[in-house]
């Protein structure tokens, strides 16, 4: 019996691969199925029900591995074979790669149909025996409900370990292609009929669509994009069947997002005065969402937010918004809307960083970029990235030596700006400001360039600057909101406003500085940033005081308004106490013009005067006299000059009428100082100058004899032969006088100039005298400099140094300015570190001392 048995099952088993080899391979005929479920039913109940569906599989994975996926893989083989360069040649093919996958697809899917209702004929034969065992309550082994799903494991298992490395990227470029074309449809519908961009993938049914749409273009647009769409549905319906569900989502995301960010790009540009964020975010609704909700209703993937089966979700979750021709999307969309909206603020956010220093250039014309930039910030919290790439660029951009100091403070001034709008807690702007801080501290010019920013709004800047980089401007914006200034006094705000300030308070960033308190940074205005730069008000306040000094005594009236506007808001600033001086500067100049109509008026009223001008060869009327109180200006340039005897009989009068009005106070002139109004009149020709009382005091030596030597000349006016020499070029290069060479090599000539066809033959020599003069006229200032008065004021410490490095042989910069402290009581040491520094630096340069590695020691 158990050889009848045995023979039995052998039979059994031939048989079953007799009719699974018909129904798997060759032509394949569903029809052995009627036969195949008695010989099935036999070998499951001797037990062997594993072995017949393993060995099914297994002959339904060699015929599907040596036919259906080698055709499969071999389609896409020319490319994979090909060279990068060959590669582009297969893009660029219009039709390339969609006719190969449609072809690879449509395949590969029969053949996978066909095999599927094989598995269906043995599972329906494997169902039918266990029902019958249950009917009987035999034992059986449950194969027909695991069947199915093996298989298609199988199906993908083959394809991804076939899978050519190449596939990945054809898939990536048949989806860029194919949302690209989209793209390009929907930019060639009409942009001003929403209902249009809408139709285009919110319906599944054309002829609702024609129903509401009047152009025959629109129509036709609106079904090439439903026909697109269930073309791409199609594709990733058939991949999902073939298991390379990962691989497909994988591929049209990033298409998706590659899109998206060629749209930002194209969006942005270089144009900083648009706004773009908003326009990024309204094609998001346009394109990508409703494609994708297209495709997901497509595919059957669209669940409603409201449906049960979306899963759970919190009790406090808000219902979503409606998207325009979506209504309330559902969960998946929401998720890809949420994602392309971090990508799209991300995209840009870089895109503006990386651009910030151009931006901050142009504000604030810029400011859309700007407001496009914090909000940017505000959504993805990445303002590190800011910080760090932000003073890379000012480290290679700005800060260079290459640099002028008024385009670094221009461009600092307009970071200040920019920042507080993107962060109005500063907290980024102590961070980006510090490197520019400790750059400008080291450039000698800083605190001059900062003054006539505060003065004339240009920072010297010649070329105009932005409008918003004018400090004046500044500073009037705080004096007229001076009255708010304790808006932020919590002391002084009722319990309301107090409750209403606390529900919107918000921390700090975690990259504040612990050290400063958040209402002290928010207090912060542009003054104090520059004021913080110099390290001490009383170093502006002086460097102010000088160049209102200089610019005062260069004045040819008593027009002061402005001056002292600009005086009355630095006061607001910094105080009475601290611009007193100034503002005596100022009241001299009032005070010089009521004195000269005084004594103009004194002087034309006195007996005799009508005889002595007749006589006189100048008039007092001429002449306009700056008094000013020595002890409360600046130390002023002074410079011996003999003037004219007529101009010396001038002044004589003046400051003789001066004492008697102002007694006991007397005027001491300083002759080289002041502006000189001339009038020359020559044979053929009149000329009018301003000059100053130098150039003035030389010409009219011409008066009493035609030609000088410059020796001679020196003498008579009193000067030096060189600085004649260097002030004399002035009226060669205007063809007043000539030059030629005298007795002497250093002796020259100089002679009046009658007629103008003398000046054309010198006029190339005079116009380089020309441009000489005028560069050593820049040059040269009234008042001393503010680096000169220091230097005089600290060469009495200049004993006290030496001795205590003599004693000590080398020190540090914070130990020299602590011992001077704590040693000079006569006269006292009030100096700051940095004018120290400043002197110390003086000292190496004259090689009387020298700095190694921070330490100051005696030159050898």
């Amino acid at each position: 019996m158990q050889l009848d048995d045995s023979d039995g099952a052998l039979g059994s088993w031939a048989r079953f691969c007799a009719l699974s080899g018909e129904l798997v391979g060759g032509a394949g005929d569903l029809s052995v199925g009627p036969r195949l479920a008695p010989v099935v039913a036999d070998l499951c109940a001797r037990g062997l029900a594993t072995l017949v569906r393993d060995y099914f599989l297994h002959n339904l994975e060699e015929a599907f591995r040596n036919n259906a996926v080698k055709m499969f893989w071999q389609k896409f083989h020319p490319y994979s074979s090909s060279s990068a360069v060959e590669r582009i040649k297969f893009c660029v093919q219009e039709s390339w790669p969609e006719d190969v996958l449609s072809a690879a697809l449509e395949d590969i899917c029969l053949e996978k149909s066909y095999q599927e209702k094989c598995v269906l004929v043995l599972a329906h034969a494997l169902q039918s025996y266990e029902e019958k065992a249950q009917n009987r309550k035999l034992k059986a082994v449950e194969c027909s409900s695991s069947l199915m799903p093996r298989y298609q494991l199988m199906v993908s298992s083959v394809l991804l370990t076939t899978l050519p490395l190449s596939f990945p990227e054809i898939l990536n470029v048949y989806f860029k292609k194919k949302l690209e074309e989209l793209n390009t449809m929907v930019d060639a519908s009409d942009e001003n009929d929403q209902l249009a961009s809408h139709a285009l993938f919110g319906r599944s049914n054309v002829s609702a669509w024609d129903s509401k749409m009047d152009i025959d273009s629109q129509e036709t647009v609106i079904s090439e994009t439903c026909t697109l769409v269930k073309n791409i549905g199609k594709v990733v319906r058939d991949f999902r069947c073939l298991g390379f569900t990962s691989m497909t989502e994988d591929s049209y995301s990033s298409a998706i997002i590659w899109l998206l960010k060629s749209k930002v790009y194209e969006l942005a540009g270089d144009d900083y005065r648009i706004p773009v964020l908003g326009s990024v975010k309204k094609w998001i609704q346009v394109v990508p969402l409703q494609f994708l909700h297209a495709l997901l209703t497509y595919l059957g993937d669209s669940v409603d937010y409201d449906s049960g089966l979306s899963g759970l979700k919190s009790p406090l979750a808000s219902r979503p918004s409606s998207f325009p021709g979506i209504g309330v999307p559902s969960e998946a969309l929401l998720r890809w809307h949420m994602r392309l909206e971090y990508f799209a603020y991300e995209t840009l956010q870089d895109l503006r960083i990386g651009k910030l220093f151009e931006i901050i250039v142009d504000y604030p014309e810029s400011s859309p970029a700007i407001e496009d930039l914090k909000q940017c910030l505000e959504y993805t919290g990445q303002h590190s990235k800011l910080v760090d790439s932000f003073i890379s660029s000012l480290r290679y951009r700005l800060l260079t030596a290459g640099a002028s100091t008024n385009d670094i403070l221009h461009q600092y001034v307009s970071t200040i700006k920019a920042l507080r709008s993107i962060d109005p807690t500063g907290v980024f702007l102590e961070a980006v400001g510090e490197p520019i801080r400790d750059y400008l501290r080291g450039r000698k010019d800083t605190i001059k360039c900062i003054v006539t920013m505060l003065t004339d709004g240009s920072g010297g800047n010649t070329s105009g600057g932005n409008a918003g980089d004018n400090l004046l401007e500044e500073l009037n914006r705080d004096a007229e909101n001076q009255e708010n200034a304790d808006y932020d006094d919590h002391t002084n705000i009722d319990e309301k406003q107090a409750w209403l300030n606390s529900e919107s308070w918000e921390p700090d960033p975690v990259e504040a500085d612990p050290l400063k308190g958040s209402r002290s940074r928010r207090k912060i205005d542009i003054l104090g940033l520059m004021v913080s730069i110099i390290g001490s008000k009383d170093q502006l306040v002086n460097e102010y005081r000088v160049m209102l000094a200089e610019k005062l005594l260069s004045k040819s009236d008593f027009d002061i308004d402005s001056d002292i506007r600009t005086l009355e808001l630095l006061k607001i600033h910094f105080g009475e106490s601290s611009m007193q001086k100034c503002e005596i500067m100022l009241n001299d100049l009032i005070d010089s013009k009521r004195t000269n109509s005084n004594i103009k008026t004194s002087l034309l009223n006195a007996p005799g005067t009508v005889a002595g001008q007749e006589e006189a060869e100048i008039s007092h009327d001429v002449l306009d006299a700056t008094i000013i109180s020595s002890n409360f200006w600046p130390p002023i340039q002074t410079e011996d000059l003999a003037v004219p005897a007529s101009v010396d009989k001038l002044l004589s009068d003046f400051a003789q009428r001066f004492h008697q009005i102002k007694t006991p106070r007397k005027l001491l002139w300083k002759k080289n100082l002041g502006t000189v109004k001339l009038e020359l009149q020559f044979e053929d020709r009149s000329m009018q100058f301003t000059v100053v009382p130098v150039q003035a005091a030389i010409i009219m030596r011409f008066q009493e004899k035609p030609s000088w030597t410059s020796k001679a000349l020196a003498t008579e006016i009193g000067i030096p032969v060189d600085s004649l020499n260097r002030r004399i070029g002035f009226w060669t290069s205007k063809g007043v006088l000539t030059e030629s060479v005298g007795p002497d090599a250093d002796d020259h000539i100089f002679t009046i100039v009658d007629s103008m066809s003398d000046v054309n033959k010198n006029s190339i020599v005079n116009e380089s005298c020309e441009a000489f003069q005028m560069n050593e006229d820049e040059g040269e200032s009234s008042v001393a400099s503010v680096e000169e008065q220091l230097k005089k004021e600290m060469t009495v410490y200049e004993k006290f140094i030496i001795g205590m490095l003599t004693n000590f042989g080398n020190m540090t910069l914070d130990k020299i300015h602590n011992t001077l402290k704590m040693f000079c009581a006569e006269p006292s040491y009030d100096k700051s570190l940095q004018q120290l520094q400043s002197f110390l630096s003086g000292l190496v340069s004259d090689e009387k001392l020298e700095m190694r590695d921070g330490l100051y020691l005696l030159k050898k």
